[in-house]
């Protein structure tokens, strides 16, 4: 068992600071560099430059309306859309995701996940594949945490966790992953709003910033000596990633995406908004190019939301309006760019919610919450696509084949990083070691 301890790093709710300065996932903190190598060398690895674009769509979309359409069902089930032919032959999905069917040969759909306990909205087992009963002292981190410790950054300018994820009105949605008892030193850098502009020098130049570095951390080290807390060694690691960010241009050239030719930025869709889609997040598809520049520039992790899919009412005309042809462009072109890029074998893509809908529409032409089974598309990563993995029964109500929890898809995504999850292990706030994920999830063998 490999082991990583340390001192945790609380977040203390007293501390005040912007969200562009949230850069915690650089992560200077983790193995050694002869620890991390050994492990990588275990899984059959050189130096990991592999990274995770994770989206999560905010309120939960129906599974059986997107990649598991039932057309056996009676017509108060199956819904009026229609499927059609994929570029895998025998697999059919959605009439309105035409852009994702002509790139299947290049997807996984998983059709039988579970694990969400309760069906209450919340982006938690998405971003660290446990649910929040009976978490151990300080929480649970996100897969942007974990691996933020774990491995640290690949460039000192480029955070290993980026958050895109905004604020929306149901604040569980818009978290981009907690550190949980990892810290605040291994938070999400979320380059949101107008805070954008404290990423640059202004009228400050490089010799003087080092100056004030140096100020700092002597008046620094007296409040570290008196600190017991680990709020300070946190805090620390933030000073000495905001310092690495704004010496360097790296981070601002890979958010602006204006330097991409406009031909792209057609691809992924100019249709969507920047803002909030009632209380979820915006149909936002700069943030799916932007996580593409983000992690060919380094960055390990990216977060993003989208949307909000909690069509309780008018569900049919509500995904076929907005989100469904702007989603299946932006995830669409995103995949093919990192096919297109050389990219696909070193970047693993997830995009899923917290459970599914109802098989029953009601009354109100909607479909309600249904922690029995949702579903996920998988992308990239190396993994053996144009299949799918899981099955339902003809209502789409219960899992009939391969049920696949929420922990195993986050078992496969550290195997594909090169971290072996039933090996290493983080100490939680009391000292006590924990695994990655749960000792009885494992990485999915068929897309290994």
């Amino acid at each position: 068992m490999l082991k990583i301890a340390g001192r945790s790093h609380k977040l203390c709710d007293g501390i005040s600071r912007r969200d562009a300065l949230k850069i915690g996932g650089l992560g200077l903190g983790g193995l050694s560099l002869p620890q991390l190598l050994k492990a990588e060398s275990q899984a059959g690895i050189g130096k990991s430059q592999k990274s995770i674009i994770m989206i999560y769509m905010c309120g939960a979309p129906s599974h059986q309306d997107m990649y598991d359409l039932k057309m056996d069902a009676p017509s108060e089930i199956r819904g009026e859309y229609r499927p059609i032919e994929t570029s895998v032959p025998g697999l059919q999905i959605c009439e309105h995701l035409p852009n994702l069917a002509s790139a299947m040969d290049k997807c996984v759909p998983l059709r039988s996940v579970y694990g969400s306990p309760n069906g209450a909205h919340d982006s938690f087992i998405c971003y660290t594949g446990h649910t929040t009963q009976n978490q151990p002292p300080g929480g649970w981190p996100s897969l942007g945490s974990t691996i933020s410790r774990v491995q640290g950054p690949t460039n000192p300018a480029i955070p290993a966790f980026v958050g895109l994820s905004p604020d929306t009105g149901h604040p569980p949605y818009g978290s981009p992953g907690h550190p949980g008892f990892l810290g605040v030193g291994h938070a999400a850098f979320r380059p949101s709003g107008p805070t954008r502009k404290d990423m640059v020098l202004g009228q400050v130049d490089g010799n003087r910033l080092s100056s004030r570095k140096e100020l700092l951390a002597s008046l620094d080290s007296i409040r570290r000596n008196m600190d017991a807390s680990g709020t300070m060694a946190g805090l620390d690691l933030l000073t000495q990633q905001a310092f690495d960010i704004l010496t360097s241009s790296k981070l601002v050239d890979a958010l602006d995406i204006s330097k991409e030719p406009q031909e792209v930025r057609d691809r992924y869709g100019n249709k969507g908004s920047e803002k909030n889609y009632g209380d979820g997040a915006p149909t936002n598809p700069e943030h799916f190019l932007m996580a593409r520049r983000l992690v060919e520039a380094g960055a390990r992790v990216v977060t993003l939301n989208f949307g909000r899919w909690d069509f309780h009412s008018n569900h049919f005309e509500g995904m076929k309006k907005t989100h469904l042809p702007q989603f299946d462009q932006a995830l669409s072109a995103l995949i093919n760019d990192l096919h297109e890029r050389g990219m696909a074998e070193d970047v693993a893509v997830v995009a899923w919610g917290e459970f599914g809908r109802t098989p029953r529409i009601n009354k109100d032409a909607g479909r309600d919450h249904w922690p029995q089974v949702g579903g996920a598309l998988l992308a990239g990563g190396g993994f053996r696509t144009g299949q799918v993995i899981g099955a339902t029964d003809r209502l789409g109500a219960e899992i009939t084949e391969r049920p696949i929890h929420f922990g195993e898809v986050f078992a496969s995504l550290y195997k594909f990083m090169g971290l072996d999850p039933h090996s290493i292990t983080l100490d939680d706030f009391s000292g006590r070691p924990q695994y990655l994920v749960d000792q009885q999830h494992h990485a999915l063998p068929e897309l290994m």
